[in-house]
C-alpha cells in the first residue's frame, strides 16, 4: 500500500514543477500559484503521514 503513496507523493512533486512552470512563464497570478503551492504542500504533508503510517504497522 505504501508504494502507491509513494507514487502519488511523486505525482505532488511534478505538480509542484509545473507550478513553478506555470509561474515562470507568467500564466498565472502569483496569488494563485501560491494558493496552489500551499495546497499541494497540505496533500504532501497528508501523504508523508499515511506512508509513515502504513510502514509502522
Amino acid at each position: 500500500m505504501a508504494n502507491f503513496y509513494q507514487i502519488a507523493l511523486g505525482s505532488t512533486h511534478e505538480v509542484e514543477y509545473l507550478l513553478i512552470l506555470i509561474q515562470d512563464l507568467n500564466m498565472l497570478s502569483l496569488e494563485k500559484i501560491e494558493i496552489l503551492k500551499s495546497d499541494c504542500g497540505e496533500v504532501k504533508a497528508m501523504l508523508i503521514g499515511l506512508i509513515k503510517n502504513v510502514r509502522s504497522r
